[in-house]
């Protein structure tokens, strides 16, 4: 076709527009936007095979696109060149949609609240598009067959295991497996939750690519492969005969899967070389994502499908890319051979003839005679998320619509939700979300300790609504110091009549120092409260109160309270490591307190002791003093000689000397520094000690001495140890935070024990106080 426009007109390239003849130039800025993925690749594909004499029709067979697409971009190259493929500015939705980005949004949401109208609101999108965008992927809740992942060609609807990333300055390939034989088993990918891989993992590999695309020729954009184009003549024939191999290396590895090698970028003028015959077959990513996103989405899908093995593979791979970007600055033509492990095992275990393995994340019952368990679930739904529609409800407890509705109708009436302002919808009447009324239901909580007795009244929400606290001595009479704790939670109950409801106060939760017999509830033999030994306090103070009273060790408290009130922050196991006359450690897991035997888990001085070599000579554990930090941080302070403002000794006393040494290491006094750094490292030690035993991923600080003055020193040497020395440490990464509570951490974990036992919900054995159920009565 001749050109016969004017010859000035030089800008989009006029002598190309007849799309038979390309420029180098030109060819070059459409295979970048070929192989950066989205809209823009397709209308590059159209220009590109056009200009090497393809019809319209085998465009659009190649392509997957109408022939009115092809068209369409071929009129717009001819019209207006380069300039006629970019977007035009328009109003409404977005002119392009990255569907890998909806894909990963739906199956890693949080929470599993992944439904598209959720998706829509976060990317901006209408609820159609998203659930257009789940119909094409076979993402669908109620679609037994498995996900259909659209690149060109498309892979098999098939169950999918991501295998390998191959990576060299030419071009990036992802190598996905599928089961050979039989179609998928096992209805579709898993419901996002249990060990998925989380927000933490995706980060950690994106900074990974990060560094890989930093240590690239010239730099690469996301999406788009070097700017530096191909390596030159030798090092580009080494390259592909890497990948070659590569491939090769793949295909006998895996001999029980069916392999795809997806192309997610290549330089200008790269190819991926056409593997032997029958090994696997070769795709491009889908013409609506970037090679990043769909990157990502394939990972999602593996994730939910294999969650027992994902965390680990990915966490290796993202060491594997940094290996790579720093060994690109010596070796220029260094490349990234990651593949899995053989998955053969996997594949027995998940496909065995009963079906694959059920999963075990909490759901809802649709039963009438287990309406208080739903209840539960419902409110603890409502309560992980603040505000939440009856519909999102429905999505992430696996409850009908119908239940929903009928149990936030019940808990509505009964004040435990309220509604909230209406949320307008993208189709249909606007939503009404609903959340906790936090003046539903009150508690009182007392802590007892060997100087200050505490007592907090909170409401639902954990908000406090009254405080009190009285000093107290080790030596005090038994029966004076009952009667003082029963006058302390009778004048905190008092203070806050006017705003506690009768029908809505759960009952008392006193925490106390282990070791305790919770059976009998007696406190057995508290440090420095040795006049109160074999105290059965639990019954002592029920003749001063009607109500229902809980007894919990200090440490459990402060974990049911860190879990109560730290909402989506704290769903999921941890452990709470509670800096108080001694360290203790409240363990969460599975859902629930974990208590032991005798409700005395988490005894933390002699696993302390042990992980320091502290063994006496008759072989027991020593009493670690590092493990009473008020007393052992100013002893240690003073061996290293400080001495406190105008002459007093740091270490003459015991809560005002500790504060004073805390003030002074955060003034940045060395002994005092000194002093806090060591205790910190043997708590740490102990730490370990639980990482490695319990295999978590979350430690919670707090407790009366966890001060802000002293908490970096604990929360940077906690953090240290508990990542740099576990035998697992390639696995996880152990997060290591401040508790949500504040001061009054035992006594407000208390008072939450009484909402944990009346509302958290719990198929097997459980304690609840006497009266309580799954709900406030009406």
């Amino acid at each position: 076709m001749p050109d016969t426009r004017p010859a000035g007109r030089t800008l989009n390239g006029p002598d190309d527009r007849a799309v038979g003849a390309l420029s180098a130039e030109h060819r070059a800025v459409l295979r970048r936007w070929e192989a950066a993925g989205g809209a823009l690749a397709t209308r590059a594909s159209v220009v590109l095979l056009a200009a090497d004499g393809l019809r319209d029709a085998e465009i659009s067979r190649r392509l997957g696109v109408s022939r009115q697409t092809v068209g369409t971009w071929r009129q717009r190259w001819t019209s207006a060149g380069i300039d006629g493929l970019e977007q035009r500015p328009r109003t409404g939705r977005p002119a392009t949609v990255d569907e890998a980005e909806v894909v990963t949004r739906t199956l890693l949401a949080p929470g599993g609240s992944g439904a598209s109208r959720s998706v829509a609101r976060e990317l901006g999108l209408s609820h159609a598009t998203v659930a257009g965008i789940r119909r094409r992927w076979r993402l669908t809740p109620d679609e037994a067959a498995a996900p259909s992942v659209p690149t060109r060609p498309p892979l098999p609807a098939a169950d999918v295991w991501v295998m390998g990333l191959y990576v060299d300055p030419e071009r990036a390939v992802l190598l996905a497996g599928t089961r050979r034989g039989a179609g998928h088993h096992g209805g579709g990918p898993r419901a996002a939750g249990g060990t998925v891989i989380g927000a933490d993992v995706l980060a950690g590999l994106d900074r990974a690519l990060d560094a890989v695309l930093a240590a690239a020729p010239g730099g690469a954009a996301d999406g788009a492969a070097a700017e530096g184009g191909p390596a030159g003549g030798g090092a580009a024939a080494s390259l592909r005969d890497g990948l070659a191999d590569y491939l090769a290396e793949a295909s006998r590895s895996h001999p029980d899967l069916l392999l795809h090698a997806v192309t997610l970028w290549d330089a200008p003028g790269g190819t991926v070389p056409a593997p032997p015959d029958g090994l696997l077959t070769l795709h491009r990513i889908p013409a609506r994502s970037t090679w990043r996103t769909f990157l990502r989405a394939m990972i999602a899908l593996d994730s939910t499908s294999h969650p027992e093995s994902s965390r680990r593979v990915y966490l290796d791979l993202a060491a594997e890319l940094k290996r790579y970007a720093a060994a690109r600055q010596d070796r220029p033509c260094a490349a990234v051979r990651w593949l899995r492990e053989n998955v053969a095992g996997h594949l027995r275990a998940e496909h065995t003839p009963d079906g694959p393995a059920p999963n075990l994340s909490w759901s809802g019952v649709n039963q009438i005679d287990l309406g208080s368990f739903n209840e539960c679930v419902v409110i603890e739904t409502v309560r992980l998320s603040g505000t939440i529609t009856r519909g999102e409800i429905a999505h992430r407890t696996g409850l009908t619509q119908q239940s929903v509705s009928r149990i936030a109708r019940s808990l509505l009436d009964r004040g435990i939700l309220i509604e909230d302002a209406q949320r307008r919808a993208t189709s249909g009447k606007p939503r009404t979300p609903v959340r906790l009324s936090g003046t539903a239901a009150h508690a009182l909580g007392i802590h007892i300790d060997p100087e200050v007795l505490t007592a907090v009244v909170i409401d639902l929400d954990g908000a406090i609504v009254c405080t009190r606290s009285s000093p107290v001595t080790a030596d005090t009479d038994p029966a004076e110091f009952v009667e003082r704790v029963a006058a302390l939670g009778r004048e905190t109950l008092a203070r806050a009549r006017g705003a506690v409801r009768e029908e809505g106060f759960l009952g008392i939760g006193v925490a106390v120092p282990g070791p305790v017999d919770i059976a009998s509830g007696t406190v057995l033999g508290p440090p420095l409260m040795s006049a109160w030994g074999d105290l059965p306090l639990l019954y002592l103070l029920k003749d001063h109160f009607p109500c229902p009273v809980l007894m919990e060790k200090d440490s459990t408290a402060a974990a049911a309270g860190e879990r109560w009130i730290g909402r989506d922050r704290r769903a999921r196991d941890f452990a709470y490591l509670y800096l108080g006359t001694g360290v203790g450690t409240g363990l969460y897991l599975n859902g629930d307190l974990y208590r032991g035997i005798s409700s005395n888990a988490g005894e933390f001085g002699q696993l302390c002791a042990i992980a320091l070599g502290r063994v006496g000579k008759d072989g027991r554990p020593e009493m670690v003093p590092e493990c009473n930090p008020p007393v052992s941080v100013p002893d240690l302070a003073v061996r290293g000689g400080m001495r406190a403002p105008g002459g007093a000794d740091p270490g003459a006393g015991s809560t005002a000397a500790y504060l004073a040494v805390g003030e002074a290491a955060a003034a940045g006094d060395p002994a005092a520094a000194a002093a806090v750094r060591e205790v910190a490292q043997a708590v740490g030690r102990g730490a370990l000690g639980l990482v490695d035993l319990l295999d978590i991923d979350l430690i919670v600080l707090g407790g009366p001495f966890f001060t802000p003055d002293v908490a970096d020193f604990y929360l940077d040497e906690i953090t240290r140890t508990v990542n740099e020395f576990p035998t697992a440490r390639r696995l996880r990464r152990v997060e290591v935070e401040p508790s949500v509570l504040s001061a009054e951490a035992a006594a407000v974990g208390a008072a939450s024990t009484l909402f944990h036992a009346t509302f958290t919900p719990r198929l097997r054995g459980e304690r609840r106080p006497p009266g309580a159920s799954g709900g406030l009565r009406a």
